[in-house]
């Protein structure tokens, strides 16, 4: 083999082993900052992974704020309710200022880790609108709705 010819072979082997640790880096870059969205069913049946039970993985916990079940502590900022899917609740305790459209009976997505049965949320999402609810948990609500055969009044889309 000729020296030019060896010289862009290692060139390409250079430029191959490049590409594939970028694209290493970068794959390892967003699986570290992906969250899934389960509902609280789904996780204490464990259908989430055991990462995720044991507190090691980071994942949106996604459902209804539970009637009669939000609590904040006297001088304190830790607020302790419960997210409901229909099937499971499961307790949620949040340090810091919850969203202006955040009450009971509303949908809500939090994200954080398990810690001892708890969900310890890092952020809580509400709703926006009266309408609103995030398509995921709409649709896992549901499922849990057709399986309770629980009737659901249809609601009506806004005319622009």
């Amino acid at each position: 083999m000729n020296p030019t010819r060896r010289r862009r072979l290692l060139f390409v082997a250079l430029l191959v082993l490049a590409s594939a640790a970028a694209t290493a880096l970068v794959a390892m870059a967003l699986q570290r900052n992906v969250a899934y969205l389960y509902t609280p069913a789904e996780v204490l049946r464990g259908d989430a992974g055991a990462q995720v039970v044991s507190g090691q993985a980071r994942f949106r916990l996604g459902g209804m704020v539970e009637k009669d079940s939000f609590a904040r502590a006297p001088g304190s900022m830790d607020a302790h309710f419960r997210v409901t899917d229909g099937d499971a609740q499961l307790p949620v305790v949040y340090t810091g200022i919850l969203p202006d459209l955040f009450r009971e009976g509303q949908a809500v997505v939090a994200t954080g880790r398990m810690e001892n049965g708890v969900f310890v949320a890092e952020n809580v999402l509400a709703k926006h609108d009266e309408n609103y609810m995030p398509k995921e948990v709409a649709d896992k609500m549901g499922i849990a709705h057709q399986k309770h055969e629980v009737q659901v009044p249809a609601t009506t889309e806004a005319a622009p």
